[in-house]
């Protein structure tokens, strides 16, 4: 097997040099920003809202708290947080949490803006910026999380350290993301619909069946959960530990800050 040098990266299934992917994922995410959520529903029947509720549940959002949501996109986990965070303040009491929604892509950030209409502009806010470079001061965030985004980013590791670099001391690291099945039954079923169903649904539903293959090649290339939870420990989080969803499907990784 030949040696990935260092400064190339995966892209799917293909090497490319470091510098190129950010701009391959972002043509990916031009593409297909204004189906996105509808295709998160086909793709998943819906499972990636339970997989989102239950990221919200270990985090259990309190008022005044700040969340920096890092390749938030269309902003569903984001306005999840503001709405359990803000639903236990009472009017004349605690203040109200804020979000803060990053990405590298304008046009899931624009896709997603709509959303926010229910939030006031003390409440959530968006901003384009890199993962691996976030446009935030150290210690701001209460909460960080990453949701289907990590395995995107260029440099993994550097965005792990960021997400360690922008919260606070006893602050909480959540990441959601695509994973590998922990049975070989379920790996082959999974494998089979990946690989058959959901370029095919791209091409149907968005017109775009090579950035959803791309997804697909993506999620494959992603590391299994104890090598990705060493990762998140070497970028200086402690307490990590990840929670398979559906079987492994997707896996929750947190760590906190200390």
């Amino acid at each position: 097997m030949s040696r990935r040098n260092d400064d190339e990266t995966s892209f799917g299934f293909r090497t490319v040099r470091a510098g190129e992917k950010a701009g391959l994922v972002r043509g990916v995410f031009d593409s297909v920003a204004s189906n996105y959520d509808v295709m998160n529903d086909l793709m998943s029947g819906g499972v990636h809202r339970i997989w989102k509720s239950v990221l919200l549940d270990r985090l259990a959002p309190q008022p005044g708290q700040t969340l920096i949501d890092v390749a938030g996109g269309t902003g569903d986990v984001a306005r999840g947080f503001l709405k359990r965070a803000n639903g236990r303040a009472r009017a004349d009491a605690a203040p109200r949490a804020r979000a803060l929604i990053c990405d590298i892509n304008f046009e899931m950030l624009r896709a997603g803006r709509t959303g926010d209409d229910a939030f006031g502009a003390d409440q959530i806010a968006r901003i384009c910026g890199d993962a691996e470079g976030l446009p935030v001061d150290d210690n701001a965030g209460d909460a960080y999380t990453i949701a289907f985004g990590i395995r995107n980013v260029t440099n993994m590791d550097a965005a792990l350290k960021e997400a360690h670099r922008v919260l606070r001391p006893g602050g909480r690291f959540a990441c959601l993301e695509f994973s590998h099945p922990i049975t070989e039954g379920l790996q082959k079923i999974y494998d089979a619909y990946s690989f058959n169903v959901i370029p095919w649904l791209g091409e149907r539903v968005a017109g775009d069946r090579e950035s959803y293959q791309y997804l697909v090649e993506s999620i494959r290339r992603f590391p299994a959960q104890d090598a990705f939870a060493a990762r998140i420990r070497a970028a200086g989080f402690s307490r990590v530990k990840y929670e398979n969803l559906t079987g492994g499907v997707a896996a929750l990784h947190m760590g906190w800050k200390i």
